[in-house]
């Protein structure tokens, strides 16, 4: 068992009060998962200072304390150690109390706005079918090997993310595909973790509720690269205008991919249809099962990092080929009763909506019609909410705004800011409807034989959270209901 003097071996300490000899059974940042012969890591957080349930820690058992102000009335009977980041330190001690096991795997961290999840997703899926063992860190999901373990967050906290990699190490994996989140970044929760490698896939607007502007939100996604090691690789979208940006100071091995500019890793569409993609990919014909140009792109960065880790190329684009996204991301089905095509997909940020709605007006035929379902969330980035209903009137022929996860929120307010953003000319082709089931139900009712529904935002999430209160609801669910799949 790791003493608390090995979990501090390399952390600079400016204080220590008592024994840091003591046994430490295991580590904590939230004081409730605190149990007898813990250290409770007291951080800073954006919602809650960590300080405050010093002694709420001390009560359920911990026996140390992390913490960067020293509480005014000292247990004689706890071991206190004064750091200056307790949020950068939480980290690293997680690593050693887990043997490092980020250091373990062959580790890929993919980050961007969007195409983490089908990026990571397909990785695990094509290391997977070419026989190995590996692990998935995603929104959707947490997979060790065939084990799935749900997803709270994008990226879990720094002790969660190394117990989550130990286990993994432990079943025998020896890859692993995590999204690397802005705010994961942001709040240290990969300090302490060894990246094989780093993928971009892009940037656009999103999640200025948290960082504020978007220089911020740039700064973070470029973080991740700048503290990449030597032996890393760092393998960014050359198409888009930041890809450059986030290789600006990695000290790995520089990679670029791109569908329009040169680059190391080349592809293009040669055709794009219900039935797939097919593409030049790396000088080779390659047909996959998914649809759009982005998913051209999340494609090609597989495929690349898959020949940065030293795979088969003949083999990658074998496998690739067969391999299915990840749920609720372009996830379309098609009624024989009605002759309507339904889309559900996780798009809630204007550049992803933009995108599938791009792709499926490729698909589209003259005559028929677009609808579009869609909300935004609450608590979260509120500027881009009219930019979300002006995208999608500009590439839909009807548009129904609805709830998303209002959270805390008034539903009805999130719209009327979303209607600020539909032009008077496309008024008369908007309807507002709370209630998501009710506008599901409506778009379906309105469309015709020929048309495409898109249902954006929530993709493969199961609920919808009111007041804080998760109830069940499931997009797909409801939208192959009245179409009659």
């Amino acid at each position: 068992m790791k003493v608390l003097k090995d979990i501090l071996s390399n952390i600079p300490t400016l204080d220590i009060i008592g024994n840091d000899d003591i046994p430490v059974k295991g580590l904590a940042i939230d004081s409730r998962k605190v149990s007898k012969g813990y250290t409770f890591i007291a951080i800073s957080g954006t919602m809650v200072d960590g300080h405050q349930y010093i002694e709420k820690a001390i009560q359920n058992g911990a026996t140390s304390i992390i913490c960067e102000t020293l509480p005014n009335s000292l247990n004689e009977e706890i071991t206190y150690c004064k750091v200056q980041d307790s949020k950068e330190y939480a980290g690293q001690m997680s690593s050693e109390f887990f043997e490092h096991p980020s250091q373990q795997l062959n580790l890929i961290g993919i980050t961007g706005t969007n195409g983490k999840t089908t990026t990571a997703t397909l990785l695990y899926k094509l290391f997977t079918t070419l026989g190995y063992k590996g692990g998935l860190i995603s929104t959707i999901e947490n997979k060790i090997g065939a084990e799935i373990i749900p997803a709270t967050h994008t990226t879990p906290d720094s002790i969660a993310l190394n117990a989550l990699l130990n286990d993994m190490v432990n079943s025998g994996c020896e890859y692993a595909f995590m999204e690397v989140s802005s705010h994961a970044v942001d709040q240290r929760r990969i300090a302490g973790i060894t990246f094989k490698g780093a993928v971009f896939t892009n940037l656009s607007h999103d999640h200025l509720d948290y960082h504020k502007n978007f220089k911020s939100y740039l700064e973070a996604k470029k973080l991740f690269f700048d503290h990449l090691p030597t032996s890393a690789f760092a393998l960014t979208n050359l198409d888009d205008r930041r890809g450059n940006v986030m290789l600006q100071n990695t000290k790995a091995k520089k990679y670029t991919y791109a569908l329009k500019r040169v680059a190391q890793y080349k592809a293009k569409v040669i055709t794009n249809s219900l039935a797939g993609l097919q593409m030049n990919l790396d000088g080779s014909e390659f047909h996959g099962r998914l649809i759009g140009e982005f998913n051209a792109y999340n494609y090609l960065a597989v495929y690349a990092t898959a020949i940065l880790l030293e795979m088969d190329r003949f083999e990658i684009l074998t496998a690739l080929s067969n391999i299915q996204t990840a749920e609720g991301r372009f996830d379309y089905f098609f009624s024989n009763k009605t002759g309507k095509t339904g889309i559900v997909d996780y798009a809630h940020t204007p550049d992803a909506l933009e995108k599938v709605l791009t792709t499926i007006n490729d698909l589209r035929e003259r005559d028929t019609a677009v609808l579009t379902v869609v909300g935004c969330g609450g608590d979260r980035d509120t500027k881009k909410r009219p930019i979300m209903a002006n995208t999608a009137c500009t590439y839909s022929q009807r548009v129904i705004l609805t709830s998303d996860n209002p959270r805390s929120e008034d539903p009805d307010s999130i719209i009327e800011e979303m209607e600020k953003g539909v032009k008077i000319t496309d008024r008369t082709k908007v309807l507002s409807i709370t209630d998501r089931k009710q506008a599901i139900k409506t778009a379906c009712a309105l469309a015709k034989s020929g048309d495409i529904i898109l249902v954006a935002g929530k993709g493969h999430e199961k609920y919808q959270e009111t007041n804080g209160v998760k109830k069940p609801f499931d997009d797909k669910k409801v939208l192959t209901e009245y179409l009659e799949v």
